[in-house]
């Protein structure tokens, strides 16, 4: 089982995982969170591309969709013995415009079951961010992130049709990060 768990930074989403992923081990299903940003800065480190993480999606198109689709084999291997709760962003905000976090090669590579989606309203993203001193982090307007999000929720629907998974969207209002990772663990039951 591969779930790709998305939202785009500050909507919540590793910590609800967190959270939800120690609910389900209560409960004896248990997955392993991967991050794939993580997963391609191994490699992209060790090709000499970039000396921290956040400087990959600043790389060539071309050079991240490499590094993306060696991430996707490493990882579609991880998923074959176990169940992976892939953390990851549907899509990547760069200079030269959106680029898709799974295109379709890396898709087909992974071939996951599900994708569960996380929001959080504009502004609590926003205030998010900026409490965040451990990432270096592009400022986005509550009018950008608004449509960020409404790009992934459209990204997201297509990467299912084009995989025959399902798109659970899990609200994460700010205060209630609890009830988003119950919601998160019902959805990878």
């Amino acid at each position: 089982m591969l779930a790709v768990l998305t939202g785009i930074p500050g909507t919540g989403k590793t910590t609800s995982a967190k959270k939800a992923l120690e609910l389900l081990k209560n409960e004896r299903i248990v997955y392993e969170l991967i991050t794939y940003g993580d997963v391609m800065f191994d490699i992209a480190r060790s090709m000499n591309a970039v000396k921290d993480r956040d400087a990959m999606r600043k790389l060539d198109p071309a050079k991240q969709k490499e590094i993306q689709k060696e991430a996707a084999k490493k990882i579609a291997i991880m998923a074959g013995t176990k169940k992976v709760l892939l953390d990851t962003h549907c899509t990547i905000s760069t200079p030269r415009g959106y680029l898709p976090g799974l295109p379709q090669d890396v898709l087909s590579e992974l071939k996951p079951n599900a994708f569960i989606l996380v929001e959080s309203k504009p502004e609590e993203i926003a205030a998010r961010r900026q409490t965040d001193a451990t990432r270096q982090r592009d400022a986005e307007l509550t009018e950008e992130i608004k449509t960020h999000q409404e790009l992934n929720r459209a990204i997201a629907m297509s990467y299912a049709v084009f995989t025959g998974g399902t798109v659970k969207i899990i609200q994460n209002p700010q205060g209630k990060m609890e009830e988003a990772a119950k919601n998160m663990a019902d959805a990878l039951r």
